[in-house]
């Protein structure tokens, strides 16, 4: 067998337990308007937010039907990031698309 070394600190290895916050969420929020197209508004679903191609087509109909559409929750950093990314392809192709991130705690 093998000798333990009883003059090292076993309780040094166990980290503090600390108070962290937990980070905050982000509901991503798609805004209809009269000039962003549906199948723009579907792609950016499907390839930003990776949505399936129903789920996306759901999402682009409630966005139109009731003026804006919850589209998920995510990382507060990552839903801001993907906002970002769908408004900029956005503006690339001409379209107003609004999308907003609000904080959830």
């Amino acid at each position: 067998m093998a000798d333990f070394d009883k003059s090292v600190d076993s309780t040094a290895a166990v980290a503090e337990e600390r108070a962290y916050d937990v980070p905050p969420s982000g509901l991503v929020i798609f805004f209809n308007d009269d000039y962003t197209t549906k199948d723009f508004v579907v792609e950016v679903l499907v390839s930003v937010f990776h949505k399936s191609e129903a789920e996306a087509n759901a999402l682009m109909e409630a966005v139109h039907t009731n003026g804006s559409a919850a589209i998920g929750v995510y990382a507060f950093d990552i839903a801001a990031t993907r906002a970002s990314i769908a408004v900029s392809r956005a503006r690339a192709q001409g379209f107003p698309l609004m999308v907003k991130v609000q904080e959830i705690r």
